[in-house]
Parts: C-alpha cells; sequence; structure tokens
C-alpha cells in the first residue's frame, strides 16, 4: 500500500471547483494486475462533462477522471517489462500519477511514437479511425464531408483522408482556420451556414448538430451515410423526411467506448497497429498547446475549455 497523487471529484460542478488533488491510498497490484506510472494524459471534452456531470458515463464518486493516457510499466509482470510504455485502458481514471491496471487490457507502445501523441492515439485518432473504415466502403479520390473540421477528431479525418487519398471537405465556424486545415491536407474548407456542393460524397462525419448536420446530409450524394459523434451546438438532430424517403440517407451514430466493448482483440490490435504505423510516422499529429502538472490542474481545466485553442491541453502527472 502506498499513497499517490490524483485527482479527485466528490460531487459534479463547475470543473475547476470540484477537481482537487488529493493524497490516495494505492494497494498492491491485484492477481492480472500490473503497476503503471502515469506519464501523460489530455483533457478532453467528454471529460469536463464527466466533472459537469453531463457524461451519460460517469465515474463512481467519490473518483478519479480521465478517460485515456500514457504510462510506463514499473515491475515486470504478465508480459510487460519494467519500463514499457502503455496505453491506458478506459475507466482507469488517468489523472493520477500512479494505478493498478489489467494486464489484458493494456497495450504497448512502440519506441517511435511519441509520448504527448501516444497520451491522445486512444480517443480521437480512433474515432476517426474507426468512422472512416467501418460505415461506408471508401475508393480513391472519394469525398468526406465533416463539420468541427478544427477539432481534434476532424483534424484526424483531414490528415487520414490525404494519406490514404480520400478527399476532404471541412466545415468551420471561424474564418482564420480556412487556411489552417488547407495546410494539415484538406482538400476543401467552407464556413458553416455555406451551401455546400454536391460532389458525390458518401459519407459525413457530424460532431455538431442541429442546422449543421442537415445541411452535411443534404450534400451526400443519394444512399449516402451521415454519422454523428458529437453535438456540440447541444441543438437536436433535424432529419427532414426526403432525406430519408427520396435521397435513402442513413443515419448512424458512433460511440468510441461502446466500439472497444465490441471489437474483438484482433479487431483491436490492428486499429492500434494502424494508429501506431501513422502516428509515429508523423501522418497523424494532434497538437498541444500547453502541459501542466496535476497541482495546477484547476488552471488547466480553465485554459482546456477556452475556444480557439490551438492544440490540446495535456497533464502531467508523474515527474
Amino acid at each position: 500500500m502506498k499513497n499517490v497523487s490524483a485527482i479527485v471529484i466528490s460531487e459534479h460542478g463547475e470543473p475547476a471547483t470540484v477537481a482537487k488533488l488529493c493524497d490516495i491510498e494505492l494497494p498492491d497490484p491485484a492477481e492480472g494486475e500490473v503497476r503503471v506510472r502515469v506519464l501523460l494524459a489530455p483533457i478532453n471534452p467528454a471529460d469536463i462533462n464527466v466533472l459537469e456531470g453531463k457524461y451519460p458515463i460517469r465515474p463512481e464518486l467519490p473518483g478519479v477522471p480521465g478517460v485515456e493516457g500514457v504510462g510506463v510499466v514499473e515491475e515486470s509482470a504478465h508480459g510487460f517489462e519494467k519500463g514499457t510504455r502503455v496505453l491506458l485502458p478506459h475507466r482507469f481514471g488517468t489523472w493520477r500519477a500512479a494505478g493498478n491496471a489489467k494486464a489484458a487490457e493494456l497495450v504497448a507502445v512502440p519506441a517511435h511514437v511519441p509520448d504527448e501523441q501516444a497520451a491522445m492515439l486512444r480517443i480521437n485518432p480512433a474515432t476517426a479511425l474507426c468512422m472512416l473504415r467501418e460505415f461506408v466502403k471508401l475508393g480513391p479520390g472519394d469525398w468526406v464531408f465533416q463539420n468541427a473540421g478544427n477539432s481534434a477528431v476532424g483534424r484526424c479525418v483531414v490528415q487520414m483522408c490525404r494519406h490514404y487519398g480520400w478527399k476532404s471537405l471541412s466545415v468551420v465556424r471561424r474564418e482564420e482556420l480556412l487556411g489552417e486545415l488547407g495546410d494539415i491536407g484538406a482538400d476543401a474548407v467552407l464556413l458553416d451556414s455555406t451551401e455546400l456542393p454536391r460532389l458525390g460524397a458518401k459519407l459525413a462525419l457530424n460532431a455538431v448538430g442541429g442546422d449543421s448536420a442537415t445541411r452535411l446530409a443534404a450534400a451526400l450524394a443519394n444512399g449516402g451515410t451521415i454519422v454523428t459523434y458529437g453535438a456540440m451546438a447541444r441543438q437536436p438532430l433535424r432529419i427532414p423526411n426526403g432525406q430519408l424517403i427520396f435521397n435513402d440517407i442513413a443515419w448512424r451514430g458512433f460511440w468510441v467506448s461502446r466500439w472497444y466493448q465490441n471489437a474483438i482483440p484482433e479487431a483491436r490490435a490492428a486499429m492500434f497497429a494502424e494508429l501506431f504505423r501513422l502516428v509515429g510516422s508523423g501522418v497523424v499529429a494532434t497538437p498541444v498547446e500547453a502541459i501542466y502538472p496535476l497541482a495546477e490542474i484547476a488552471r488547466a481545466l480553465e485554459h482546456a475549455a477556452k475556444s480557439g485553442r490551438a492544440g490540446k491541453v495535456l497533464l502531467r502527472c508523474a515527474e
């Protein structure tokens, strides 16, 4: 038994207020578990929603937030050598200096993948890759439309499309982003509320909802699919009857947590192998704007909540 630093919430509310730095007791690893020292963990929108009490899945209170991160194995056990870097599993609660994780749920990180990118690999790049792979069979030159093109998922979509020979059209809400997304490979970038061109796109990815999603779906080819994975506008989807009846547009949803629950081990291993290749080679890179120690959690959360950020905010959990 030892004490380790962790961010703990005992109630839901204003994130910077309810997130507290505490010492918690860490028992010895149980059978099948590995002790992991946490290096870096991002602050994702879902994490903020958890603190606010608005996310559908909430940790038991008091609890440690954090849905992803990268750590290092402290002692050799269950096939992992001491010093092996690993992706941390869902439900681990990554905003802590150290913890015990089931060995079967850890994923070893190749040496060529940087710590910062590994910490952010399990959610946003995985979401982008799964949506591009699992709903529509894309061929060379096919178009993918999306809103929230400047989001972490949106940037991954742009970079993956460029790499695999698909074309991407991204909708954004700020004019300064038009050139920025073009610089990382977007084939077209338009302001939201703009009428979208009909380019025969078979797939659209929606993280906004409301009228923005309706415009995306309206620009799809007959028989196209729109996949909703977020609701940034906090507005319900508005699905015109004609899109379903006359255009045969399919409206689908995606949640990466469910994908992890349902995917067979071989599918998860193949996805991680592909992501490690993409991230390790620099094809996919998520910008980082700031890294804070756990002791500065309030500042980190306030920074992460700001609009117009140029990158993710990470927590340095253990020195």
